[in-house]
């Protein structure tokens, strides 16, 4: 079987990080499945729906973001960057758990950029990573 991968997309992904992460999976023969997570308070009415990238760019995630979306089914997870997306994805409770759940399971977690908030918010041990300089002093002072 193929190997699998989840990554995610929010209002304010960086365009890049998503589509050249995605395609090179793709590309490599990974299943690659793309979940929108939804900004908490915000009411969508397309489904799913579009997510407007940090440079205005729309794009069809293939799914919405659900429990179901665990290592179980997938063997990595992507959190891309872009401030708005990052602070987002990095703010939902689901991708949280799942990063945790993802690393509990000894499954590979890939954060871009800023995407790397969500190695703060999960509640990860402090370690080296790599961030985009915007987010570094968050990263640094744990909050």
């Amino acid at each position: 079987m193929a190997p699998s991968a989840l990554i995610l997309i929010a209002d304010g992904t960086e365009e890049m990080e998503f589509t050249i992460t995605y395609d090179t999976l793709v590309r490599a023969g990974v299943a690659t499945t793309s979940a929108f997570v939804h900004e908490e308070g915000i009411a969508t009415s397309q489904s799913p729906p579009f997510a407007k990238g940090s440079r205005g760019i729309n794009i069809m995630p293939d799914t919405y973001l659900s429990h179901d979306c665990g290592p179980e089914k997938y063997d990595l997870l992507v959190i891309p960057g872009g401030a708005k997306g990052a602070d987002t994805m990095s703010k939902d409770k689901t991708v949280q758990k799942l990063v945790r759940d993802y690393l509990t399971q000894n499954k590979t977690v890939g954060m871009i950029c800023a995407g790397s908030l969500a190695a703060l918010t999960s509640g990860l041990p402090k370690q080296p990573l790599t961030s985009h300089p915007s987010v570094k002093n968050q990263l640094e002072a744990g909050t």
